[in-house]
């Protein structure tokens, strides 16, 4: 399983997801990559100190002679592993520019360690250019986090416009997953109204998970771990590990 995690808006925990899905599954002791493909970072932050981070995603799309292996690092968990970004990945678009494959990059490096790895986790920066493409092609499949605000589905009609071309040439297998509430305050009305909007627009494809508003969930990356090791008791962390039990439900489910 390649599960791109997407969505062009920012600030709907895509990062978050990325990081604790990817933990969630390694704790489970399947072995993990987590890339990141987030000029930000945030995923590669929340485990290594980025002043050792001497290569990165950026290395490894850009240039033919560096592999995926070349810059992946352990993490602190077991089982987990993590292809680290740069800022320098903001440069990748303008370095690609009329390449013929730019597209298939990621997918190509990818495709010496699947054997490796029981699962991939792609962290997309918000936007639906070529990096996030790059991560569509090469994915088997897509976890869309959608925030619980009032704004919740805006420009989702984009992203699903793009996964309609992504499927139509590049990756007619890629699959969406599901679609996760996150930040959700099941104690207000607006936040119980824009679940059902939610619903309406997704139906089925909505995970019954929902990721509630947890400060240990803001507070973790600060100290370089997931939920499960820095707040293992919380609701945070109760949230994550039953989305990860979805997760891998409905990808063997799809795969029967």
């Amino acid at each position: 399983m390649i599960v791109a995690i997407a969505n062009q808006k920012g600030g709907v925990g895509k990062t978050t997801t990325a990081v604790n899905l990817a933990a969630a599954l390694a704790m489970r002791g399947r072995p993990t990559l987590l890339i990141d493909l987030d000029p930000q970072a945030n995923s590669s932050l929340s485990f290594l100190d980025l002043r050792a981070v001497e290569r990165s995603t950026y290395d490894a799309i850009a240039d033919a002679h560096t592999t995926l292996d070349d810059i992946i690092l352990p993490a602190a968990l077991e089982n987990l592993s993590i292809a680290p970004a740069r800022i320098a990945l903001a440069k990748l678009e303008g370095r690609l520019v009329g390449e013929i494959d730019a597209h298939y990059r990621l997918k190509d490096k990818l495709r010496p360690l699947v054997s490796r790895f029981a699962h991939v986790v792609i962290d997309c920066p918000p936007a639906l250019g070529l990096l996030t493409l790059n991560a569509l092609v090469a994915a088997t499949h897509l976890l869309i986090p959608i925030q619980s605000s009032y704004f919740a589905l805006e420009g989702t009609d984009d992203l699903l416009e793009t996964i309609e071309k992504v499927r139509q040439r590049p990756n007619p297998a890629l699959q969406i997953l599901g679609v996760v509430i996150t930040m959700h305050d099941k104690r207000t009305a607006l936040g119980r109204d824009i679940r059902e909007q939610i619903q309406k627009v997704f139906g089925g494809k909505v995970f019954k998970t929902v990721i509630s508003k947890n400060v240990r969930l803001e507070e973790s990356p600060a100290y370089k771990e997931s939920i499960f090791t820095y707040a293992p008791d919380s609701a945070g962390a109760t949230d994550y590990y039953s989305l990860c039990e979805e997760v891998i439900e409905r990808a063997e489910a799809r795969t029967a």
